[in-house]
């Protein structure tokens, strides 16, 4: 009966009494004898810049993720309201204020500018200043 014995990997650079010491069969110099990146890496370039650091940043426009910023509704364009009624997306685009697509899309913020000479119901994200403007 032979057992199969499997031969275990030499450890290499562990002194000159191994077999494998000092360069640790790599060889003297070169890019083979180097700790880098293997040819047959996806990444290697041969020393080149690599792709990664060649494109361009995506900042601002172009960068659809943070260039979106909601439409702009002012007290002004409030008016054409009638009184007391609530203001959301689906009742500025019934008046015409926006167009219900584009406010689903990119979101709606009422701004301060202008007065405001009708009683509404807002439902809709406001700057600080009308927040204020609204308390008193």
């Amino acid at each position: 009966m032979t057992k199969i014995l499997s031969k275990r990997s030499k450890r290499v650079g562990r002194g000159p009494g191994s077999g494998k010491g000092k360069t640790g069969g790599r060889g003297t110099k070169g890019q083979n004898a180097r700790g880098r990146l293997s040819f047959s890496h996806p990444h290697f370039e041969g020393g080149q810049r690599s792709l990664i650091k060649r494109l361009p940043y995506r900042r601002g426009k172009g960068n659809s993720k943070i260039s979106t910023k909601p439409i702009v509704i002012n007290f002004k364009a409030l008016n054409l309201m009638p009184e007391g009624s609530e203001v959301n997306l689906e009742t500025l685009a019934k008046f015409g204020i926006v167009k219900l697509a584009d406010a689903k899309k990119y979101g709606v913020k009422i701004l301060g500018k202008g007065t405001l000479s009708k009683r509404l119901k807002i439902n809709l994200p406001t700057s600080n200043k009308v927040k204020e403007r609204l308390k008193t």
